[in-house]
């Protein structure tokens, strides 16, 4: 069974940042993508970005120019690097891995506070 591990949320003024990191316990295949999504209470969850297997990534309109997806291959892992964070970011942030199968992880909360 593959788990996704989320780390990195906390709480941060805003115009601060965070980085986010999602390790897989293993080597994924069949897996198109690597995604973050976030969800508010009451509100549906959101993609926020993603990363596909030829690197090509993008991004939610409301996070553009200010977060960055990357990779680590050797790693198994995923970042998601948060600049000029806003109290509107505020969420739980899941890791997703998409394809064939689709995997989840437990999901990090951010808050960013004003």
């Amino acid at each position: 069974q593959v788990q996704l591990v989320e780390s990195g949320g906390g709480l941060v003024q805003a115009g601060g940042s965070l980085r986010l990191s999602c390790a897989a316990s293993r080597t994924l295949f069949n897996i198109n993508s690597m995604r973050w999504y976030r969800q508010d209470p009451g509100k549906e969850r959101e993609l926020v970005a993603l990363i596909n297997n030829g690197d090509s990534t993008q991004y939610a309109d409301s996070v553009k120019g200010r977060f960055t997806i990357s990779r680590d291959n050797a790693k198994n892992t995923v970042y998601l690097q948060m600049n000029s964070l806003k109290p509107e970011d505020t969420a739980v942030y899941y890791c997703n891995a998409w394809g064939i199968n689709v995997y989840w992880g437990q999901g990090t909360q951010v808050t960013v506070s004003s």
